[in-house]
């Protein structure tokens, strides 16, 4: 027999009074968020980031948004509050934690952002691909693709890459909404997997870029994996002999259901040579992911790790040609190499730099802790599906195969965390779905992901002193693009500039911690700055500011006094004169 939790029936589905509440409730909550975000007067002074100068209203617009969503979850008898409710109540809370930024500031935060417009730009100019140029344009699909939306709805770039985050995390919200669907048929456990991936998401990786794409792509065809395309468990249970010689001749292990087999075999088919041109990381994430399901006999059909093995290989043996002679791809792989550029480098800079780096590491930490003991409650219940634990751990091969700038572990706790939600939800929500949490429990949870909404906020928005800009700061990168001439150079003290939007082509951009190999102290950095700046024969610009300064003493490689002799130094210098000066910027014209 169906029961009612499955099926509502008309009265059922009918708003009610509690559902107007807790919509007014949802509502209140975003108008505390919005007008205290507002309210925040820039620049970020402190190290701690955005989280230290939000006005109480806005933690009280957390709180209460917290509470409501349990309110909504715990529901009664029939099931959680309705689907238009819990879909309010997310989205409100997406604007809450990842649009908060944008109603701070018009400007989109940090410099790359920035960047990914200007190549789309150049891109628009050139009519055509050269992988010549940098690392860019040898995966130049979501560029192409960017290039061509901008140009055809003439929207504005800077409020596209304004308003990314929202846009992406909602994206992001909606295919995993899919795989949950498929994973489990709890619709409270639904609802708290995509709360707590929101909770979880302190990563920032879901600004303009080809990963935020990536990750969007990856999750739609991990859908299509884990549905249309999912072998049946019950024949092929774990690695048996039976399993491999299955895949290895090609049969399926499940039974057809043609029409919904060829369309996700289709998407799928698509979906592996876009990410596989838009992303240099996805593509390897996606061919482990799939060689794992295959392997464990829970995919159909068995010979896609094949065909997306051979797409990756053409790709990096032709298109990506260029870019890989100078840069093999295992050059910085190992375990050794993959911690220090991921953990031990990380851990510097300032006290309440360190404070937000070290928040990161404990709200990952409880959330794959939690994730261990509900995996291991959920085995003892018998509930375990082991497709879920592939799909939380797989990421982790990821780790030693390169150091990736230092942000592979952002990006494996990405790609894990719908995952080890889900696996999460075992401690967080007990039972089957069909039973109401006590007042206490969703008091509780209200509670623990409150705080869990603190850590988000200040682990993405900790680096707000240097990735938050103001409008001082945008009239200087605008007018140092406007003063050199084509061909010249552009020095800036250090990467968080943003700059490049609409001449990506025109000029060689330098930042001078690259140069220095982040010692800033005078004697060292002085002379290699200067020498590189003066010998240009088209002449170069310096440019120092308030952010560029801030990222350099909060990451440690420099002091507030040792940045501003540095500057006095360079000023000082034959054929070096300031041109341009503001509150927060200064440029500096290098005559060759």
């Amino acid at each position: 027999m169906t029961s009612t939790l499955d099926t509502p029936n008309r009265t059922e589905r009918r708003w009610k009074t509690r559902d107007l509440w807790l919509s007014l409730a949802g509502l209140v909550s975003l108008a505390l968020a919005v007008g205290a975000a507002a309210s925040v007067v820039l620049p970020v002074s402190s190290d701690l980031g955005l989280a230290a100068v939000l006005p109480y209203p806005y933690w009280v617009g957390v709180l209460l948004l917290n509470a409501t969503f349990f309110v909504a979850l715990r529901g009664d008898a029939t099931g959680p509050a309705s689907r238009p409710v819990m879909m309010w109540l997310l989205a409100v809370q997406v604007i809450v934690l990842f649009g908060v930024a944008a109603l701070v500031t018009d400007v989109p935060r940090g410099e790359v952002a920035f960047r990914h417009l200007g190549i789309a730009d150049a891109l628009s100019d050139m009519q055509r691909v050269d992988p010549n140029i940098d690392a860019y344009f040898n995966w130049p699909g979501f560029f192409a693709l960017l290039a061509t939306v901008l140009e055809a709805t003439g929207l504005d770039p800077v409020t596209v890459a304004l308003w990314a985050p929202v846009f992406n995390v909602g994206l992001w919200l909606a295919a995993v909404a899919v795989i949950t669907g498929y994973l489990t048929r709890d619709p409270r456990r639904r609802w708290l997997v995509l709360w707590l991936f929101c909770l979880g998401n302190w990563q920032d990786q879901d600004y303009l870029s080809p990963q935020a794409f990536g990750v969007f792509l990856y999750f739609v065809v991990v859908a299509m994996l884990v549905g249309p395309l999912a072998a049946r468990s019950d024949k092929f249970p774990g690695l048996r002999r039976a399993a491999l010689a299955a895949w290895w001749r090609g049969r399926s292990p499940a039974e057809p259901r043609p029409g919904h087999r060829v369309g996700a075999l289709a998407v799928v088919l698509l979906l592996i040579p876009v990410i596989t041109a838009s992303h240099q990381l996805t593509p390897f994430m996606l061919l482990i992911v799939i060689t794992t399901l295959t392997l464990s006999g829970r995919v159909w059909p068995s010979r896609l790790p094949l065909i997306a093995g051979v797409v990756l290989v053409l790709w990096l043996v032709y298109p990506a040609s260029t870019y890989l002679a100078g840069h093999p791809p295992i050059e910085d792989a190992g375990l050794q190499i993959a911690a220090e550029a991921n953990v031990v480098e990380r851990v510097s800079g300032t006290a309440g730099h360190l404070l937000v780096v070290q928040l990161r590491v404990v709200l990952t930490v409880v959330l794959w802790v939690l994730a261990a003991v509900g995996a291991v409650l959920a085995w003892r219940r018998g509930r375990l599906d082991m497709r879920v634990v592939l799909l939380a751990v797989s990421p982790l091969l990821l780790f030693p195969a390169q150091a990736y700038g230092g942000e592979m572990l952002i990006r494996v706790s990405l790609f894990a965390l719908p995952f080890i939600a889900l696996l999460a939800c075992s401690v967080l929500l007990p039972g089957d779905g069909s039973t109401q949490p006590s007042p206490r429990a969703a008091g509780g949870l209200a509670l623990t992901c409150f705080l869990l909404a603190v850590l988000t906020v200040t682990g993405r928005f900790g680096n707000a002193q240097y990735d938050v800009f103001t409008d001082s700061e945008m009239d200087a990168v605008a007018t140092v693009e406007r003063l050199a001439p084509p061909g010249s150079t552009i020095l800036s003290a250090a990467h968080p500039t943003p700059w490049r939007s609409d001449s990506y082509l025109e000029h060689r951009y330098r930042t001078m911690d690259d140069l220095c190999q982040e010692d800033f102290t005078t004697a060292t950095c002085g002379p290699i700055v200067y020498n590189y700046a003066a010998q240009n024969p088209n002449g170069a610009h310096l440019l120092f500011m308030r952010s560029t300064e801030a990222s350099v003493v909060l990451q440690g490689d420099s002091s507030t006094q040792g940045f501003a002799e540095f500057e006095e130094w360079l000023s000082m210098q034959n054929g070096v004169e300031l041109v341009f000066s503001n509150t927060d910027a200064r440029i500096y014209r290098v005559t060759p």
